[in-house]
């Protein structure tokens, strides 16, 4: 993507002019910045990626996921010739969205929000647009006069963000032509992102999970030696087709050798006309490593064991602060949570920001002005005194939540 590109015009925009500062970075690259010191991306090192592991310092965490996409975006953006710094820029910020505990929360997020709706329902929690929201409407930063602003990414960003859905697997991915309006978007994965950098996320996101969590499972000895023989006889078999000497012996899976010739692979196979793709016999591949992922690692007992776990708490979290609506409503939300201080200041803080909450301060009057004296110039997202709305603003604060911060609430609740 460049300034000779009849797509930089809508690519470059904004929602909102941005502040004038003395800059020397690219529009790419104040996007990075801005999203490496946003909040969110701050606290996707406390948030799971497969395995929870707040005391194992070697275990792949959402942060560190991340950082491996944004790694394996830019080394396929440089060799095809693509902008380093947007596919980086996206690949920093695509999970902003994602709930604490993994894809299980996000899982349990939408299946609470579908209750009203049905489960044949489209889901009404994806961290996919999760992360697009958090970038258009949570996230902020100070301004150089110490005004609390949005992210205000650019639209090739923020498309990246909603369109990075590398779940589905597909061959021959190309951007499609048409700036629409990203909220139009209703389902993860069905539309393609708008430039070639948000196609290299998309199947950077899948090359850099596919082998850290077969790594992470061997630490957890969660893949038994059964298991890991079928594994390799997977890897020999597939990358020995294409003459990879490195597997032959079949005696080891090398978690950087598996990325790095899946990055080559896609690479060399790659063009404008064929789209981003991968030779058949790596594709084969990566659909028989997902199969086995599923069926040793994703579905392991202890795994499903600790969803039950994580469902509790995201649960009980969520029907604490529902029964406080009408308390917010009255601008009094402190005293329905004063048995619980920390998530009582939270919550209140959060719908000082983003709400229109209007606190009750000590004299008995509402302070109107709140969200002014605390410098935020933030929308105004959620509508307390609408049922929907409210709970989309409880939905919203759970999903920016850590792993960690989300347990240390629930034993606040539960503590007596």
């Amino acid at each position: 993507m460049n300034k000779d590109n009849p797509k930089w015009e809508n690519a470059v925009k904004r929602q909102h002019p941005i502040y004038n500062r003395n800059d020397i970075r690219s529009d790419w690259e104040r996007d990075y910045t801005r999203i490496l010191h946003c909040q969110a991306f701050r606290r996707l090192k406390h948030k799971t990626q497969v395995f929870y592991a707040p005391h194992n310092d070697h275990v792949c965490t959402r942060m560190e996921h991340v950082m491996h996409v944004a790694s394996v975006s830019k080394t396929i953006a440089k060799y095809l010739g693509l902008n380093e710094q947007l596919a980086e820029a996206i690949a920093l910020g695509h999970d902003i969205g994602h709930a604490p505990f993994g894809h299980h929360g996000e899982d349990c997020l939408n299946s609470l929000m579908e209750q009203k709706e049905g489960q044949n329902a489209p889901k009404k929690f994806w961290h996919e647009r999760n992360s697009l929201f958090f970038a258009d409407y949570i996230e902020t930063l100070p301004d150089p006069d110490g005004v609390e602003q949005p992210l205000n990414l650019s639209y090739a960003v923020r498309d990246g963000l909603i369109c990075h859905c590398g779940e589905i697997d597909q061959q021959g991915v190309k951007p499609r032509s048409e700036a629409l309006d990203l909220y139009s978007i209703k389902r993860p994965g069905i539309i393609q992102p708008y430039t070639w950098e948000g196609c290299v996320v998309k199947i950077a996101d899948k090359i850099a999970y596919l082998g850290r969590d077969i790594e992470d499972a061997r630490q957890y000895h969660i893949i038994d030696m059964c298991a890991y023989r079928h594994m390799r006889e997977i890897v020999a078999s597939t990358l020995n087709a294409k003459g990879n000497k490195a597997f032959r012996s079949g005696k080891a899976v090398n978690t950087t050798v598996l990325i790095n010739d899946l990055i080559v692979d896609l690479c060399e196979q790659s063009s404008p006309e064929k789209g981003l793709c991968f030779s058949d016999e790596y594709f084969k591949f990566i659909l028989e490593i997902k199969k086995f992922n599923f069926a040793h690692i994703y579905s392991h007992w202890r795994l499903c064991e600790f969803t039950k776990y994580a469902s509790g708490v995201l649960e009980t979290i969520y029907r604490t602060l529902m029964r406080t609506q009408l308390y917010a409503e009255n601008g009094r939300i402190e005293s329905a949570l004063r048995y619980y201080p920390v998530l009582g200041k939270n919550f209140r803080d959060w719908l000082v920001k983003y709400a229109d909450y209007r606190p009750v301060g000590a004299n008995g009057v509402r302070i109107t002005d709140k969200k002014r004296i605390m410098r935020y110039n933030t929308e105004t997202v959620f509508n307390i005194s609408d049922n929907q709305s409210f709970e989309k603003c409880v939905i919203e604060f759970i999903s920016g939540m850590t792993d960690v911060f989300a347990i240390q609430v629930y034993e606040e609740i539960i503590s007596f």
